[in-house]
């Protein structure tokens, strides 16, 4: 069964209930949230959560938290970060969402590697791995795996080549415990032409990385043409990435049980979801969509 889903909101009285009734109102079989705003570090407890009530809902929906539920990490945290009381609260504060993750059943949380606050990105590279180290090891039993995402380049990010990831992964003690999120968006701006030659892309990254660490894909079109390092998602089809590319993403034989997740913006505060999913079942590209959403009651 296809796995998709989108970014969704977890708020209110229902909180991680809430999230999986606004998942199943889109269709979908998967979906991402965060464990609280991202960004800042205030969180409910998790007895006010509504675990216990969520997990009984997906097992009636078909939907296993365990394949099909993605956490992603706050932006507040920095590995990389040249101050080490900053480094220290990304390593703490990582851990906390680490076991808040699994206690919601979920197995993996994305991680946004870091920013090479200072340039120098060979160092950034080794304090990413460390911080790493030290989570994995306080949650030494746990599953729960980190999955480092693929970056635009934007600033000083670290992660917008296979090959700094590779780095990482290769200074990470427990392997089992780290993974890839490959976002098309990303990529694109970072420069791999996930258009024209997405089977090369992966034919690199196997190379570089392997591919079995892919644990997830953000399949978002991009604003910005190719290799311009900007992130700006793009509704599914609309950008410069397009319809028929990103569905050779979704539909690659290579990745049939991996959570595809979409990241699309907003149509006029109005979420897209429903009908970009529509469209990704139906394999057909509606150019109306925008409208549609935009007039959605």
């Amino acid at each position: 069964m296809l796995k998709i889903g989108s970014h969704v909101s977890m708020s209110g009285d229902d909180m991680y209930l809430g999230s999986v009734k606004e998942a199943l109102s889109y269709k979908e079989t998967a979906f991402m949230i965060y464990t609280g705003a991202p960004q800042n570090t205030r969180r409910k407890s998790l007895d006010r959560m509504k675990i216990d009530e969520a997990l009984a809902y997906m097992e009636t929906q078909g939907i296993d938290p365990k394949t099909d539920v993605v956490v992603h990490a706050p932006y507040i945290m920095n590995l990389a970060n040249p101050d080490p009381e900053k480094r220290a609260f990304a390593a703490d504060f990582l851990t906390q969402e680490l076991i808040r993750s699994s206690k919601m059943h979920a197995t993996q949380i994305v991680l946004h590697p870091g920013s090479a606050v200072g340039k120098d990105r060979p160092q950034a590279i080794i304090w990413i791995a460390e911080g790493l180290n030290d989570v994995i090891q306080r949650t030494k039993d746990l599953t729960i795996r980190i999955a480092l995402e693929t970056m635009a380049g934007k600033g000083n990010e670290v992660g917008k080549t296979f090959e700094e990831l590779k780095q990482i992964i290769d200074k990470v003690n427990d392997k089992s415990r780290v993974s890839v999120c490959f976002d098309t968006c990303h990529t694109h701006d970072a420069g791999y032409d996930i258009k024209n030659d997405f089977d090369g892309v992966i034919k690199h990254f196997d190379e570089v990385v392997g591919k079995s660490y892919i644990s997830v894909f953000h399949v978002n079109d991009s604003k910005n043409e190719k290799g311009a390092a900007k992130d700006r998602h793009e509704n599914f089809g609309f950008g410069y990435i397009g319809f028929d590319a990103l569905l050779k993403v979704i539909y690659h034989k290579d990745f049939e049980n991996i959570p595809k997740i979409l990241e699309t913006p907003f149509i006029e505060k109005k979420a897209p979801y429903l009908e970009e999913i529509q469209m990704i079942r139906n394999k057909t590209f509606d150019k109306d969509l925008k409208e549609k959403v935009a007039n959605k009651s």
